[in-house]
């Protein structure tokens, strides 16, 4: 088993929660919601250690969110 260092991105938001597509295009790692729901399609995204392949998924402060194929791995906070 291979073992990837993730680099560990912190994204606030000041609102109750961010669409998953919406957060990687917010956090620059998909230019175009095409390319974002292509990625959460093919199950390219994990959320909180699950795998998800909803692009609407709400994700709300504490959650963490994985992009094995990009090697990032994404921390949601509250902009407080």
């Amino acid at each position: 088993m291979k073992i990837v260092a993730l680099k560990t991105q912190v994204e606030y938001i000041s609102t109750p929660y961010i669409k998953l597509d919406q957060l990687l295009k917010f956090a620059a790692l998909c230019e175009t919601g095409g390319e974002a729901k292509e990625l959460i399609q093919a199950g390219g995204a994990k959320v909180n250690g699950e795998v998800c392949t909803m692009r609407g998924k709400k994700i709300v402060p504490g959650d963490t969110v994985i992009i094995p194929e990009l090697g990032v791995k994404i921390l949601v906070k509250n902009e407080d």
